[in-house]
Parts: C-alpha cells; structure tokens; sequence
C-alpha cells in the first residue's frame, strides 16, 4: 500500500520575519498550527517536520519532540535534498510538500491535491500551478518520492534546489503534472505569514474562528465579511519564484 507523507519545511532565518513559525498565534506556536492542521488530512499517513542542523533551528527540533511529531535535520541551502533525506528516512511513497507559514492550511485540500496525484496518475499535483485560484497560504504541493529523487539527481541549480520543486514543475516534458484549480479565482487573497501585515491578518482570523476544525471556505467568507482586513497585507510583495 502506497504511503503518504506530508513534509513541513521549517526554519528560523526568514528575511522578512524572522522566527516567524514559533511566534505565538492563539496561545501556540504558528507551527503547531500547521502540523495538527496537516494531520487531519484523512490521505496523508504521516506529518515530518524537516527543519535544518543550523543552531538557530534547535528550537524548531525541541519543538517537535516535545509535540512528538516525527523530525528530520538536513541542508539549510538545498531544501530539495532535505526533502529527499526526509522522504527516504519516511518510507515515503508519496511527498506532500506543505510550507510552515500557512496556518490556514486546509487538510481537506491537501486531500484533494493527494487524491489528484493518484487518480490522474500524475507525478506531481499542486493548487499552485498558474494560473494561480487559491489564496496564497493554502499552497500544496503533492509528488510522487521517485520524482523528487529524479529531480534531485538531475537538477544543478542551486537557487532551483532551494526551492525544492522548480525543476519537477518547470520539465513538464518530464513530469506528469496535474493542476488542481477552484471553480472560482480567489488568487488575490493572501493568508500566509511571511511579514508583520501577514502575521497582523492571520491574527484576526483567529480572533474570530470559533474552532481548529474550519474551511478555507469559512476564512474566505470571514475576510469578506470585513473588507477593511483587505488593507492588512495589500502592500506586500510575493517573494518571487525562480525561473
């Protein structure tokens, strides 16, 4: 039986906000919020934190151990070879890769992007294939391990590997790709954490949901019910994607 992992890729050294996942939202860390949402996914087998060996992500590793979710160390620089290392040490069949700033991850997205992969017989299946639906923050990625170890084995760019997956979604002569889209455009929504405005909106959010188990259906409703949280983080810039 083919097993899924989700990997969360974390790390203390934001540029833009530094320390960001283990900053508190709700009382817990943003991380803790990440994981236990990935973990509701119903496809998804098992959740790894893959943080680096760098001192500074000591704290990330106390973290998960004191949360008791499963832990991999690798490079800081090549995340691709990170995620390979983790996905082995797994017993991966599967990959999903989640980032630690989306704390409004929805697990039955990661669902349908898992189940998206298998029944379309695809090596890599995601909601961030352009053109973009989905507010950024519920970015997932899903890709079968052996496409990441082939993407490892062939890509030598580095700034490519930083990234993890550029080198499977930019061959789609190589890869099988499936794009998994909402019927509606909902792109100009941004709910992950990457600067203090981010961090201000997401905050609000929280304020107002009444339980860990909702929808990206319900924060889309919620921030359209205040228009003026759209100011929040309009300002800020998409880190731009390597090409």
């Amino acid at each position: 039986m083919s097993r899924t992992v989700a990997i969360i890729q974390a790390r203390t050294g934001s540029s833009r906000l530094p320390g960001k996942v283990l900053l508190p939202l709700r009382g817990v860390p943003i991380l803790t919020h990440v994981v236990e949402r990935t973990r509701r996914a119903g496809l998804v087998d098992e959740v790894v934190v893959a943080t680096t060996r760098l001192a500074a992500d000591d704290a990330i590793a106390a973290l998960a151990r004191e949360s008791g979710w499963a832990l991999w160390r690798g490079s800081e620089t090549d995340l691709l070879e990170r995620y390979v290392e983790a996905a082995q040490a797994n017993a991966a069949d599967v990959v999903v890769r989640i980032t630690s700033d989306c704390p409004l991850i929805d697990p039955e997205l990661v669902d349908e992007v898992v189940r998206a992969l298998s029944t379309t017989g695809a090596d890599y299946a995601s909601n961030t294939l352009e053109p973009r639906t989905y507010p950024r923050g519920l970015d997932v990625e899903a890709m079968t391990t052996a496409a990441l170890q082939r993407a490892s084995a062939e890509d030598t760019d580095p700034t490519w590997r930083e990234h993890a997956t550029p080198y499977i979604y930019r061959h789609p002569e190589l890869f099988r790709l499936t794009r998994v889209a909402s019927p509606e455009d909902h792109s100009d929504h941004r709910w992950c954490v990457d600067t203090s405005e981010d961090l201000d909106l997401v905050r609000r959010i929280y304020d107002v949901v009444q339980s860990e188990r909702f929808g990206w259906r319900e924060v889309l409703d919620l921030v359209l019910a205040h228009p003026d949280w759209a100011t929040v983080n309009s300002t800020v810039e998409q880190k731009p994607v390597p090409t």
